[in-house]
This record gives C-alpha cells, sequence and structure tokens, in this order.
C-alpha cells in the first residue's frame, strides 16, 4: 500500500512556504529632514576708495584691477572719480568680503573704507 500522505519535513516545509507569502514586510520608516529655510542675502556693504596724494595714478587704476573683479576701463573710472571727489564707490559686497577688500588695499597702501550700503 502507498502513503498518500507525504513525510512530515516535506510538509512542514510547504506549509512554511505558504505563510511567507501570506504575511506582508513591514514597511520602513522614512526619515524626512527638517525643512530649511533657503539662505538669506547677506546685508550690502560698499567697499569706498580714497583719494590720496602718495599714490600713483596707475598704481591705483592696476591695484584695483588686481584685486577686484572691475576691468581696467571702470577701474580707470573709479580713481577719476575719487581723485576729483575725494572718494569713489567701488563695489558692494557682504561685510566679510568689504573686510577681505579692505585688508588688500591697506596692504598695498591704499585708503578704503566699508560702510552698510542700505
Amino acid at each position: 500500500m502507498a502513503d498518500t500522505n507525504p513525510p512530515a519535513r516535506e510538509q512542514d516545509a510547504a506549509e512554511a512556504n505558504q505563510g511567507a507569502t501570506a504575511t506582508a514586510k513591514p514597511k520602513r520608516a522614512v526619515k524626512r529632514s527638517p525643512k530649511r529655510n533657503p539662505p538669506q542675502q547677506l546685508p550690502p556693504w560698499k567697499v569706498l576708495l580714497h583719494n590720496d596724494d602718495k599714490n600713483d595714478i596707475f598704481f591705483v587704476v592696476e591695484t584695483i584691477v588686481a584685486l577686484t573683479p572691475l576691468n581696467e576701463q571702470d577701474a580707470t573710472r573709479r580713481m577719476k572719480e575719487a581723485h576729483q571727489t575725494g572718494v569713489a564707490l567701488l563695489l558692494v559686497t557682504h561685510k566679510e568680503r568689504a573686510e577681505l577688500y579692505k585688508d588688500q588695499f591697506e596692504s598695498k597702501g591704499l585708503t578704503v573704507t566699508i560702510e552698510p550700503a542700505e
């Protein structure tokens, strides 16, 4: 007589497979970072070139071109304005960069001040 029931091990394995497909996998929690505000623009500061009687006009133009993004034509305009009126606006930037420009110009012997643009 033939045994119609499968061996116990095979039956246990079949039941285990059926149970695995019937249960759903737990969902993973999605971590969301806190909502960040976009970076704010830093307050603007003016970098002002002052006229002096000790520096050559060509040296002033060369220094402006070397230290700023201004081209020679714009640097010449700023130098002439400072020469005629006593002061000229070189550029407007954030405070830390304005301080850097001030230090760099002073290291070259030119007088530059900074002040808030607003």
